[in-house]
């Protein structure tokens, strides 16, 4: 095989390559081979056809069959002896090539590439140096996270006689709807429980601004005027009064924080247990918070300091896909049951505009930690991959297997993207290690 690259930009290379003529020839044996064991012509056993007879009926199907077969055997060989990672292939289409018995094949194939990236300060002599993160969990956050403990446990009890709502209360609350006297089907709700202060609305009306100051028993008429375009017929352009009964106030009491508030929090046996079992947790998410702000200050570090081309495609595969993530996240958030309209092209271009520092700031981290893994002979072993599998099992609240499953159903695409995740995190966890911290 004969092989010519040419650089035809930094992130770019043409490799014209030449196939043997005596290979050219092995592949038309193979292949007329192969289809005169398949082909039933009448007169002939089968696979005791003439190849002239096969040439002459079979010529420009055998040959597509030729360029088939050795397109990707011979591009492939040519990466290799080429030393390059490509990233984006471009090969002439089939019936834009030809090839011939007793002749070299030759075809060209434009190939986008990775950078060869130097590395450099990430560990020593010459490690990155961090400043020390001296964060520490407090006894006030320690006592804070018990007083949202204590909402938690809050019991609703019922009010003093005379008292009047106000915010902090909870009013329970029957409501009904008339119209010209008459209830309203779906217009009654009995028993609702009702914060003050939370602003919620209930049958589609605003109660709350009607129940401050009001007392136990009282009752409310609250009119609801509605447009003459509404989609309820029976109320289109008229007004509903809604009768607003007080059935009750309660207020929250808070349990005292003591060993028997310990007990009801679960298997602890003292308030000392339970403030020793917060301030463990609430260390243990510190130092999870500390390392990835250390992580994150490595990225940056890494990124300012390497500096080359970046692989438009990669770039472009990135930016599309945080873009879709985007859109996707926006229209889930969208009003249940609003009927949503796809997203318009300015938008898109706009959320385009506004991700492409942060899509190229992602791909050169990754080349870099790549490049980086590379040089530090890390893998991905099966082990690895069994523990983010069972990772993402538990993040997700599903099984192992059904997990599995799913990363299987996207196929090598999937996986691979997988493994190059788990890849980079273990490169960057080995320039974490190598990282100096000043006290």
């Amino acid at each position: 095989m004969k092989m010519e690259m040419t650089e035809l930009g930094p992130m770019k290379r043409a490799l014209k390559i030449e196939v043997p003529a005596d290979e050219v020839n092995s592949r038309f044996v193979q292949a007329y081979s192969e289809l005169n064991r398949q082909v039933r012509i009448p007169g002939f056993r089968p696979g005791k056809a003439p190849l002239q007879l096969l040439e002459k009926r079979y010529a420009k199907t055998v040959e597509e069959d030729v360029i088939r077969s050795l397109v990707p055997d011979y591009y492939d060989r040519a990466i290799r002896q080429a030393g390059i990672v490509p990233v984006l292939v471009e090969i002439p289409p089939l019936e834009r090539v030809k090839v011939k018995k007793d002749s070299p094949f030759s075809f060209t194939a434009t190939v986008e590439i990775k950078p060869t990236i130097e590395l450099r300060d990430y560990k020593a002599p010459n490690p990155i140096s961090l400043k020390q993160d001296q964060r520490t969990v407090t006894d006030e956050q320690v006592q804070k996270a018990l007083e949202v403990l204590r909402e938690q446990m809050a019991q609703l009890h019922p009010a003093p006689a005379g008292t009047t709502l106000a915010e902090g209360d909870f009013a329970v609350v029957d409501v009904e709807g008339t119209l010209d006297g008459a209830s309203l089907d779906g217009t009654t709700k009995t028993g609702h429980l009702h914060k003050m202060g939370s602003q919620s609305s209930v049958l589609g009306i605003e109660i709350e601004p009607h129940l401050v100051g009001k007392k136990d028993g009282d009752v409310i008429t609250i009119p609801q005027a509605y447009p003459a375009t509404h989609p309820d017929t029976r109320v289109a352009g008229k007004t509903v009064n809604f009768r607003c009964t007080i059935k009750s106030i309660k207020r929250k009491q808070l349990p005292p924080l003591d060993d028997e508030f310990a007990k009801d929090c679960g298997p602890y046996q003292s308030l000392q247990e339970i403030r020793e079992k917060l301030h463990a947790e609430m260390d243990r998410a510190l130092k999870k918070d500390i390392e990835d702000s250390y992580k994150e200050t490595i990225l940056k570090r890494l990124a300012e300091t390497h500096h080359f081309d970046l692989p438009g495609t990669l770039v472009e595969r990135e930016l599309s896909a945080m873009v879709r993530q985007q859109l996707q996240s926006r229209q889930r958030t969208t009003a249940a049951g609003a009927e949503t309209s796809p997203p318009h092209t300015d938008e898109a271009k706009q959320l385009q505009e506004e991700y492409r520092p942060e899509a190229e700031r992602r791909v050169k981290v990754g080349l870099i930690l790549e490049a980086l893994a590379a040089k530090e002979n890390i893998t991905v072993t099966s082990e690895d991959l069994s523990n983010e599998i069972a990772r993402l099992a538990a993040e997700v609240k599903l099984s192992v297997e059904e997990v599995t499953r799913m990363i299987q159903a996207g196929g090598q695409d999937t996986l691979n993207d997988l493994r190059s995740r788990i890849l980079a995190d273990k490169a960057l966890d080995f320039v974490y290690k190598h990282a100096m911290i000043q006290g």
